[in-house]
């Protein structure tokens, strides 16, 4: 590489949203020069790891702590800023498995899951603005997915014990439903109709007065089921298996199966916007994070991270997004679709 005298010039951030741990590209004009240690990225006050350097185009990774909205390439001709939106930690030392869910007050509900048939002192929490982390007294082993109604009841599989409960607002704890095989997401249609998926390869539907239906059967999954709602009415279905390229599947009122979407690594926790866009947690093309699929199936990598498992759309439209460990907030701008239907009280 000949030696560049220019200062560097952003031209484009791809994405504009990630997590700490996150790959982020910068495209651009003289980045790097002859002497690639000259180059520094930052977050902040915090420096990111460069993983691919050209003149003209920068891969970096988010570091662990960054800080404010900008990120500035510093070469020994000059430096260069860009915004970028990072997301920031709620809390840690979690174990979700799926989506989070949230009610209208924007109390988030998330789990420590734990590996099957661990148990663990408290595996149910949840998150405000005003005490932060507070555990829930629901002993739960292994709980996997959640999903709440219009009172703000909230449904929880255990995929432990085939078993889904349902914690009333005011603290009670009842099984809802039993026999679900390996039960793991959940998710309501407008009629409040109760989804479960059981990972070996059934989809189970509840009527509001619990009557149990197959409603569709699928390919088994090494992970979970993760269930949604779009709003045509159709429910997507995600279950990631050993194969690299795993499918979002959509599946009409009448059960017929369609494979909707393919090429995704490891599929995960799925929502829909109100413009009926697509977020799934997936490896797409070489990248991992949240990748938003058109109702026309355009895919982008609208938000970079690792390790993402889940997330969810809270009232003021922004999202929190679920890691292995950790829980998320993140700015956005477009109102989420969420079902949560009348059901008969407890």
């Amino acid at each position: 590489m000949s030696q560049i005298s220019e200062p560097p010039v952003i031209t484009s951030v791809d994405p504009l949203f990630a997590l700490p741990g996150g790959e982020v590209v910068l495209r651009g004009k003289a980045l790097l020069t002859s002497l690639s240690e000259q180059t520094q990225v930052f977050f902040g006050e915090a420096e990111a790891t460069i993983v691919f350097g050209s003149a003209d185009q920068l891969t970096v990774n988010v570091p662990e702590n960054p800080s404010g909205d900008t990120l500035t390439v510093t070469t020994p001709n000059g430096s260069v800023s860009a915004n970028i939106t990072l997301a920031a930690l709620l809390s840690e030392n979690l174990h979700p498995v799926a989506n989070p869910a949230i009610d209208d007050a924007g109390n988030i509900y998330i789990t420590f899951s734990g590996s099957r048939g661990q148990a663990v002192p408290t595996s149910l929490f949840r998150i405000d603005n005003e005490t932060g982390l507070t555990p829930l007294s629901a002993n739960i082993m292994n709980p996997s997915g959640l999903a709440l109604d219009a009172a703000g009841n909230l449904y929880i599989s255990s995929r432990s014990e085939g078993t889904v409960y349902r914690l009333t607002v005011s603290g009670n704890l009842s099984t809802y439903a039993e026999g679900m095989g390996i039960a793991t997401g959940l998710a309501f249609d407008e009629i409040g109709n109760l989804y479960v998926g059981d990972r070996s390869g059934t989809i189970f539907k509840l009527a509001p007065d619990r009557q149990i239906f197959v409603f569709a059967t699928l390919e088994p999954s090494i992970a979970a089921y993760h269930l949604a709602f779009s709003p045509s009415g159709n429910l997507f279905v995600t279950g990631p298996t050993v194969s690299s390229n795993d499918c979002i599947y959509e599946i009409d009122p009448h059960g017929v199966i369609t494979r909707w979407f393919g090429n995704l690594g490891r599929p995960q926790g799925i929502a829909f916007d109100l413009e009926n866009n697509l977020y799934v947690a997936a490896s797409w093309r070489g990248h991992r994070g949240i990748i938003r699929i058109t109702p026309d199936k355009q895919a982008s990598l609208v938000i970079s991270g690792s390790n993402l498992v889940g997330l969810a759309f809270d009232p003021s439209n922004a999202l929190v997004l679920a890691t292995t460990n950790a829980a998320y907030f993140l700015p956005w701008s477009v109102p989420g679709y969420t079902v949560t239907p009348i059901l008969p009280e407890p």
